[in-house]
């Protein structure tokens, strides 16, 4: 069982690092193809800024969720090293169900803002499905497809949070939990 939860765990992050790196390279494109058309043929495409910003947005979101799992996010490493193991574990749980209580609010409001978001870009064609396949779409694509990514968001780092809070749970109880950013299932994996 055990095993498998690392792989889930490993995969996850695997996934979620190669959309961070696509979306990352398709900035960079979008950003380069818009400059070169804008000043070097002078004619910009009018996808091109919206393009990179929501490539932008969709990399936070997705790198967001693997922070929460490494825990790089803002922590107190310091002030962890001055308390006892067991005072710092409690802090570093509480914070890690603080984040938890954030993605539930990030999923509950962000569905909300998806079912209820209006308006379309002009500039931006999209996929549609219908009568039973995908329907190109030329124009107008739903801004509630920009923000999908929060809800999305929301789940991913709920999930990155529990696995958290799983894994030192299970290696504070083993003996085998320490405070630093390393922590992962694959100690607990190496006991059984």
């Amino acid at each position: 069982m055990l095993t498998a939860v690392v792989f889930v765990d490993r995969m996850v992050k695997k996934v979620l690092t190669a959309f961070c790196a696509v979306l990352l390279g398709l900035m960079v494109v979008f950003t380069v193809y818009s400059v070169v058309m804008r000043y070097v043929f002078e004619d910009p495409p009018v996808w091109g800024d919206l393009l990179t910003v929501l490539s932008n947005i969709w990399l936070v979101f997705f790198a967001l969720a693997l922070t929460v799992r490494d825990k790089d996010h803002i922590a107190l490493d310091l002030v962890y090293s001055w308390l006892p193991l067991k005072a710092a574990f409690a802090i570093q749980q509480f914070w890690s169900l603080v984040i938890f209580g954030l993605s539930i609010v990030m999923i509950v409001y962000g569905m909300e803002a998806v079912s209820t978001m209006g308006g379309k870009y002009w500039e931006m064609w999209h996929f549609a499905w219908e009568d039973g396949g995908f329907v190109f779409k030329p124009n107008y694509m739903p801004k509630k497809y920009a923000i999908l990514i929060v809800p999305i968001s929301g789940f991913l780092v709920s999930i990155a949070a529990l696995a958290s809070i799983i894994a030192d749970s299970v290696q504070l109880r083993a003996g085998t939990y320490k405070l630093t950013k390393d922590t992962e299932f694959q100690a607990m994996a190496d006991q059984t």
